[in-house]
């Protein structure tokens, strides 16, 4: 297993209150698997995902990553963690609209010392591998919503990550252009056998996935 979650709980406090946004989850996830994390807003599919991939902490339990505890690991030593083995997609893209495309998706490397001229090779070859090498020197706001996700999707690729993370890949999409995107994903982890979590409303992207994890008030029904 590439992903093991065991009796993970997690609390937001403000001030008196508490909220338990996990409740004892219990997860396997194996390696090269696409596992589509569905449910109604605020049932604690995206905090799922922020915690299996140390963005947050949990309160209880354990989270192994290729057999790694994330509890045993500092705050710098999972953010390297997850700069060398993983890769991440969001919904708004977080592309920096200054940069062109070739630069936003070789930004994290030149940040993590790659040297210049390997970051750029790289950047291109990513580029190419979502059908975007034609657009590698246009802005995000000379890209259409598809574009943009495939810069998204290139950047997220570049340091080979045995799991990428994706929090709603298509929920800016037009249809059209998610099913473009589940394709690209699917053709992906088909190819390249990396592990996919993808947090989603959308019953397209689920049809699509090896499995679907629903959740409901914090917990896996």
């Amino acid at each position: 297993m590439i992903i093991q979650a065991q009796n993970v709980t997690k609390i937001y406090r403000t001030g008196p209150f508490h909220v338990e946004a996990l409740s004892q989850v219990n997860l396997e996830v194996s390696q090269g698997e696409m596992v589509a994390i569905m449910g109604q807003s605020g049932c604690g599919k995206t905090t799922l995902l922020n915690c299996l991939s140390g963005l947050d902490t949990i309160d209880e339990g354990d989270i192994f990553i290729r057999g790694e505890n994330l509890r045993d690991l500092s705050d710098n030593e999972r953010t390297t963690y997850r700069a060398r083995h993983m890769g991440f997609i969001f919904q708004d893209f977080n592309l920096l609209p200054v940069l062109t495309a070739v630069e936003n998706v070789e930004l994290p490397m030149l940040v993590s010392k790659v040297p210049t001229r390997k970051a750029r090779e790289r950047a291109l070859e990513m580029l190419e591998l979502v059908g975007l090498s034609d657009r590698a020197h246009h802005r995000p706001a000379e890209l259409s919503g598809g574009q943009r996700q495939r810069v998204t999707i290139a950047r997220a690729l570049t340091n080979d990550p045995a799991i990428v993370w994706a929090d709603e890949p298509t929920g800016n999409l037009d249809s059209e252009t998610a099913l473009e995107i589940v394709d690209l994903l699917c053709r992906l982890n088909r190819e390249n056998g990396q592990t996919f979590v993808l947090v989603t409303h959308a019953a397209e992207v689920g049809k699509r996935a090896n499995r679907v994890i629903t959740m409901r008030d914090g917990r896996i029904v």
